[in-house]
Formats: C-alpha cells, sequence, structure tokens
C-alpha cells in the first residue's frame, strides 16, 4: 500500500472520530456520526432528517445466534446486570476487530454482556479473551451465556479477587477493559499496563456517571506522556479509550 494511500485512510478514521465526539458533545441523539461541515444538521434538528442507527446486520448464521444471545440478555431476566450497554458493546467489538486483537483481557465479567460483543471480533481475529469475576454466580451466568452464543471455546472464566489473580497474565495484551470495582482500577491499570503492547489499548467504563470512585485512574490516563486518552459516550455512563504509544521512529 502506497504511503498516500495510509495517509488518506489515516485521515478518513480521524475524521469519523472527531465527528462522533463533536457529535456527543453538542448533544446529538440520533447516533449518526457528523463531520465537523455537518454539525449544521444538529442546530436545525438531525433527526428531522429521518437517519436513524441501524443494529449490526448479521454476515452469517454464527453472528446471527450470537447477536441474538446478545438480544435476549437484553431483555431477559437479567438484563439489570448487564456491563455495558449495546452501544458501548458495538464500540468493543469495532476497536477489537480493527486492531486485530488475538488476546483481549476483561476485568469484571458480570453475566458475559461485554465479553460476548468481544467475542463477535474474536472469533474473526483468531483471539481469546480471559476474562475476571469475582462473583461465582455471576461467573455461571457468563459461563452459560457463552454455551449459548457458541463462544466458549473463545473465553477462559477467572474466578476470585481480580486484584490478585491477574497477576498470574503473563502474554502481551491487545485490548484490556475495566469494568469492576471503580476504586481499583488505577491497581489494575498499575498491575496490567506493562503487558499491553505499543499499540494496544486499555478501555475503562462508567468513566462519567462514577468519575468520582476513579479520580486517581483518571488522573493517570490523562497525565502519562506515553499514553493518549479520548472519552466517548460523555452524555451517558462513559468510556474511555487509551491508546498505550509505540515509540517514535527516528526520521530520514
Amino acid at each position: 500500500m502506497s504511503k498516500k494511500a495510509v495517509l488518506a485512510g489515516a485521515a478518513v478514521v480521524t475524521l469519523v472520530v472527531v465527528g462522533g465526539l463533536i457529535t456527543q458533545k453538542a448533544g446529538g441523539s440520533s447516533g449518526a456520526v457528523l463531520l465537523p461541515s455537518q454539525q449544521s444538521w444538529l442546530l436545525a434538528g438531525a433527526d428531522d432528517l429521518g437517519f436513524q442507527e441501524r443494529p449490526p446486520i448479521p454476515g452469517n448464521e454464527p453472528e446471527k445466534r450470537i447477536l441474538n444471545v446478545l438480544d435476549e440478555i437484553c431483555t431477559g431476566p437479567n438484563s439489570g446486570i448487564i456491563s455495558v450497554p449495546p452501544e458501548d458493546g458495538r464500540i468493543l467489538r469495532l476497536l477489537t476487530e480493527s486492531v486485530g486483537a488475538k488476546n483481549v483481557v476483561e476485568i469484571g465479567t458480570s453475566n458475559g454482556y461485554a465479553s460476548i460483543w468481544f467475542c463477535l471480533a474474536l472469533r474473526t481475529t483468531g483471539g481469546k479473551l480471559t476474562t475476571f469475576e469475582i462473583d461465582p454466580g455471576r461467573a455461571s451466568m457468563a459461563r452459560e451465556n457463552f454455551k449459548r452464543s457458541g463462544v466458549e471455546k473463545l473465553v477462559t472464566v477467572v474466578e476470585g479477587d481480580a486484584h490478585k489473580t491477574v497477576t498470574g497474565l503473563k502474554e502481551p495484551i491487545d485490548i484490556l477493559f475495566i469494568d469492576a470495582d471503580k476504586s481499583g482500577y488505577l491497581d489494575y491499570l498499575n498491575k496490567l499496563l506493562p503487558l499491553v503492547r505499543p499499540g494496544g489499548l486499555v478501555l475503562a467504563h462508567n468513566t462519567t456517571d462514577v468519575a468520582s470512585k476513579m479520580q486517581d485512574y483518571l488522573e493517570a490516563i490523562t497525565t502519562n506522556p506515553a499514553l493518549e486518552t479520548i472519552f466517548l459516550h460523555e452524555q451517558a455512563s462513559g468510556l474511555s479509550v487509551t491508546l498505550k504509544k509505540r515509540q517514535d521512529k527516528q526520521l530520514d
């Protein structure tokens, strides 16, 4: 691929991300990702244009099965403990597949809802998920949901206090997702950031609605020169996306 093509692709990605963030800041509710030149739509009422975000479209039967289970979890008797809303789950899937993640680590399994979104990507990247859950009941529920969706072979569930059990991890991490005890986020970061590969991502949930309980974590990810952080869905629960920067290469 030529350098011009690479730069063009990077420019498109940047515009989409920036447009999406501006939409959130402006209070857009349609789910559309608007470029800066399209922000006037918001003033006129973007919803009046008739565009609505559409649900994922399955490309094959295994993907359809997984999406059906995700829908069932959202409407079932245990929907109150899903770890992330569907829109955040879709982001997890997109990020995981776009970076070609092979090794994803999740802190806080709950009933496995976010885990299954990760697996939607991992089934195509050839990757795996290691997820940590302190509650045996929720871990059992998650395992059942993994079987129902057919992704159980992609997931390893580790029960117990993750502050202790994560120390057993040794392999490089492509994506680390933190969604457990909020006051413990910084400890998870300190223990696992050395394993996150350069160019890898650290994602953290609830960075808006319970930000007061993770101020030390937020300070750490926004003041470390080795990291670059943006915040998504700030009008809702909030999701931080932190890049572990690659080292600079000297230019000729």
